[in-house]
């Protein structure tokens, strides 16, 4: 009888951490947010047309989980690419205005990291509502470059 208790209990605490584990697959890492914004650069590069295109359509991988690219001119700040499909409103609007419920305006931020040389990525840390659970702000970074000579862009991850 005692055998088979340890068994439940260590099967239960199996089961539990595996649970764990697949519930933070739901959020992208820091490296797979790097990955993804250097692969956007690369599909700028290689054709800005089609890039903003699949970004904002969150095709060719530049959707994964809660990981999409954005993009703004780095002249005006003008959003020109979001792959978030609950943020499609935002198109057509300054980077510079953006900011979160507690009123930290990090789209400043955002902005001086595409002002930067091409290369340099720079990491905007603040909180945001953590996508498709609640509104509880949870701390995240952006991860920015300069994408060309007129393009920034960035993708964001959730610690």
């Amino acid at each position: 009888m005692v055998h088979k208790f340890v068994i439940a209990v260590a099967s239960a605490a199996v089961i539990a951490l595996s649970l764990r584990a697949f519930a933070q697959q739901t959020h992208g890492t820091a490296d797979q947010a790097k990955a993804m914004l250097m692969k956007a650069i690369a599909a700028v590069k290689a054709d800005k047309a089609k890039a903003l295109d699949m970004f904002n359509n969150g095709e060719g991988g530049f959707r994964d989980r809660d990981l999409y690219v954005f993009c703004a001119n780095a002249g005006d700040g003008t959003l020109v690419a979001i792959g978030n499909p609950n943020l499609k409103q935002a198109l057509g609007m300054d980077v510079r205005a953006g900011q979160n419920s507690t009123g930290t305006a990090f789209g400043a931020e955002i902005y001086a990291a595409m002002q930067k040389p091409e290369g340099q990525i720079t990491a905007v840390s603040y909180v945001g509502p953590t996508p498709g659970v609640d509104d509880t702000l949870v701390a995240k970074v952006t991860l920015v470059t300069r994408a060309d000579d007129d393009l920034g862009c960035g993708v964001g991850y959730y610690k």
